[in-house]
């Protein structure tokens, strides 16, 4: 989808057209009003003043707040500093300008040669830095960040090209060492340990956190112009919280992963209840039929029937919870947590090669690190050695607990399906589909691995629904087409 040609000149429509294709590629849904109204913002922002144009697009090209880290770096890949559009440009294009030009506010730096030159060199930009830190002038600062790279991130030249790298100028400037000094710039005698002393400590993170996003932006955009955006994009844009493998989750994905299961939980619930709901009318009631056929000469006409119960539905989830699944496991317990408040029943069991139930430690309000830190230290679900055993640990389960799956129950089983070479227990996985109302499993692996090394997914897959669910794209997915 192209911006119009009347919105901007074309060299600027052509690379808007390319900024929103990147976007979209990253992830974030861009529609084609979207993209009229990204078009729109060049007419009427100052194209001079970056901030303001990346604050315009984003308003436009933006639902959530998650969206906003992998955007960012793609407009500082998209619209570099050097590259800003200016007055009476044609186009914002990486080649417009040389990526060592400048526009007029280069910072008095000395050129380094040798190595006491160059640490004379580290000495002054250090002393410069921390002037820059001190003041707060973010724009100062991000032109700052292109003199350093320029400078000290220089890497030797390869056969390959010039290379840049942050970690050099980090180390050259070691910017966290000057905390003390900027306090001490910021505070006035007497501000030592009380408020001001927290609200300036906060304000010195944040500037140096700042810096070192002014230094890999301006890495990556070196990076860009040596190799293309589009290839640097790929390794530099962090998938969305709701793109990032279940499997390979870090602890910063957690919290927004948790914002993207509770509304999943609730429509999952909506999903695995519907057939309930589906059949308003309960079984025939015969005296009322009889009645009514008394006006027709006898003839039923129009058949009365029982009003339907429909009860929130029951539901019990089979978690595999060993060390091959450990992020997953994560993911599935906080779907555990969030599928409690739609659920009239909901019953929890954890497994590796043996099997317990765990819903005492999922009761409303409960922290879900918490109660997998409980399930770990208390729960009964380790039995021989700790590595999964799928045929025993449902066979432990239907021993214990042969009514928790009955004809009013939906059985969510989760986990890879590895079972370590031992015996799947097919026989009893069928057992329990066939007790139940509806039974689904999901497996974080890719589909591609089923039925690979001692993956039973495959055989799984025969008695019981198997759903690739990686992510929360696909258990969006799923919750859809359920």
């Amino acid at each position: 989808m192209s911006a119009p040609a009347s919105a901007a000149p074309g060299g600027l429509a052509g690379h808007l057209d390319g900024f929103v294709r990147a976007v979209r590629e990253a992830g974030i849904p861009v529609g084609i009003s979207q993209a009229v109204d990204a078009a729109e913002i060049l007419t009427v922002v100052d194209l001079l003043d970056r901030e303001q144009l990346r604050h315009g697009l984003a308003a436009v090209l933006l639902q959530r707040a998650s969206q906003r880290p992998a955007y960012d770096t793609l407009f500082d890949l998209w619209w570099p500093l050097s590259d800003r559009p200016r007055a009476g440009s044609a186009s914002g294009g990486e080649d417009d300008e040389d990526p060592g030009a400048d526009d007029g506010s280069t910072l008095d730096l000395p050129d380094g040669h040798g190595d006491a030159d160059e640490r004379d060199l580290a000495q002054r930009m250090r002393e410069q830095l921390a002037r820059l830190l001190r003041d707060g002038d973010d724009e100062a600062l991000r032109r700052f960040a292109r003199q350093a790279v320029e400078q000290l991130g220089r890497a030797p030249a390869s056969p390959s090209g010039q290379s840049y790298f942050g970690y050099r100028v980090m180390r050259a400037l070691s910017p966290d060492t000057l905390v003390a000094q900027l306090l001490a710039g910021l505070l006035a005698d007497g501000d030592r340990g009380g408020l001001a002393e927290q609200v300036a400590r906060q304000t010195v993170r944040e500037r140096l956190a700042a810096f070192r996003s002014a230094v890999d932006a301006e890495v990556r955009r070196r990076a860009a112009a040596e190799r293309g955006r589009d290839r640097v994009a790929k390794s530099a844009v962090r998938p969305l919280a709701e793109q990032v493998d279940f499997l390979r989750a870090q602890q910063s994905d957690l919290a927004e992963l948790r914002r993207a299961v509770a509304p999943l939980a609730r429509r999952l619930a909506v999903r695995l209840s519907a057939r309930r709901r589906m059949g308003r009318q309960g079984r025939l009631d015969f005296r009322k039929t009889v009645r009514a056929s008394l006006g027709t000469g006898g003839v039923p006409v129009v058949t009365h029937h029982r009003p339907r119960k429909v009860h929130k539905p029951e539901l019990v989830v089979l978690c595999d919870v060993s060390g091959s699944v450990a992020g997953f496991s994560h993911f599935t317990l906080m779907l555990t947590q969030a599928l409690r408040e739609h659920f009239s029943g909901v019953r929890a069991f954890a497994f590796v090669d043996a099997t317990d139930e765990v819903t005492r430690f999922f009761r409303p309000g409960a922290d879900v690190t918490a109660a997998i830190s409980r399930i770990g230290r208390e729960a009964d679900v380790v039995a021989f050695d700790g590595h999964s055993d799928y045929g025993n640990a449902l066979e432990v389960f239907a021993d214990r607990w042969p009514t928790a799956v009955g004809p009013k129950t939906s059985l969510l089983v989760l986990g890879d399906g590895r079972t370590n070479y031992r015996q799947p227990g097919l026989p009893v996985l069928a057992d329990l589909v066939h007790r139940s109302r509806s039974a689904h499993w999901l497996n974080p692996e890719p589909r591609r691995l089923w039925g690979s090394g001692d993956s039973a997914a495959d055989r799984y897959g025969e008695v019981i629904d198997m759903v690739e669910c990686r992510n929360a794209t696909q258990l969006a997915d799923f919750v859809t087409t359920l």
